[in-house]
């Protein structure tokens, strides 16, 4: 999956310093992060970037490291650099190497956040950076905000061979996936993949089993896998709103249209390559 970086390492420990001339910068502009012209991910570094703004190192948030090299936001940073372009953020996950398309896509999650919490929800001042975690805060009521991590279910509902796919309304995604959903506020994870499942397609699921997570930077998600045992009937009800279509697939007959980027293709991917899913 893209956060299995290995032998790469990645440190979130948040420890704000200054930038160095060999330091990543991550600049986004709305969904667009401007990389290097290439076909593989080149990031500016703080000393290319510092020659077109005086005030850059006060416009830099350090972010994380991978291995020894550190990343840092620069905010507010949109101008056209010869050599570089912007490119959407979906190219993460297709483009290499995939250590770098992990930082690009987390670095995107963080730019967001940021983004979006520049004043406080509570009385409207204006958010500063704790010095100590990663955290905004107000100074004047004392409005505390920290990282948007949203946990929602990936669910690969299974029927002895079957397993049952899915594919979005409405989105850019069009290859199949499995039953997804948030949590809402009240229920446990489990309650969550049951809802989910009689919500988008009518189908009461046992058995559930955690498989596995992941941080998914792209929508601000932490993804939480489950397989689950049809219960009953299997005649799909389909909530058109969220989904094109459902089906069920013989395990030998299931279409693999993504490397093994996301939770939802390596999960489809074990189903289709084991023979016994009891986890």
């Amino acid at each position: 999956m893209i956060q299995d970086i290995y032998p790469h390492i990645y440190r979130n420990e948040y420890k704000p310093k200054a930038p160095q001339k060999e330091s990543f910068l991550l600049i986004y502009k709305g969904r667009e992060a401007l990389l290097k012209e290439s076909e593989e991910i080149c990031f500016p570094t703080f000393g290319e970037m510092e020659l077109y703004d005086s005030a850059l190192c006060e416009k830099c948030t350090y972010l994380f490291s991978v291995d020894n090299q550190s990343f840092y936001l620069a905010e507010d940073f949109y101008g056209d650099i010869e050599g570089y372009c912007w490119k959407d953020a979906e190219m993460f996950r297709r483009l290499k190497p995939q250590h770098l398309a992990f930082a690009g896509i987390t670095g995107c999650q963080l730019h967001r956040w940021y983004q979006s919490h520049k004043f406080c929800g509570r009385c409207g001042r204006k958010m500063v950076k704790d010095d100590r975690e990663r955290m905004l805060k107000c100074e004047h009521c004392g409005q505390m905000e920290y990282p948007k991590i949203s946990p929602a279910v990936i669910v690969g509902v299974t029927d002895g061979n079957r397993l049952l796919m899915s594919k979005y309304a409405g989105r850019e995604y069009k290859k199949y996936a499995l039953i997804a959903g948030y949590a809402e506020i009240g229920e446990t994870i489990e309650e969550t993949v049951k809802r989910e499942v009689m919500e988008e397609v009518g189908l009461k699921v046992k058995n559930i089993r955690f498989y596995k997570s992941q941080p998914w930077s792209f929508t601000d998600t932490l993804l939480l896998g489950f397989f689950a045992d049809l219960d009953g009937e299997d005649k799909i009800t389909l909530d058109k709103e969220e989904l094109a279509l459902a089906e069920w697939f013989e395990r030998e007959d299931i279409p693999i249209t993504e490397r093994n980027i996301s939770l939802t293709n390596e999960m489809i991917l074990y189903f289709k390559e084991k023979k016994n899913i009891d986890i």
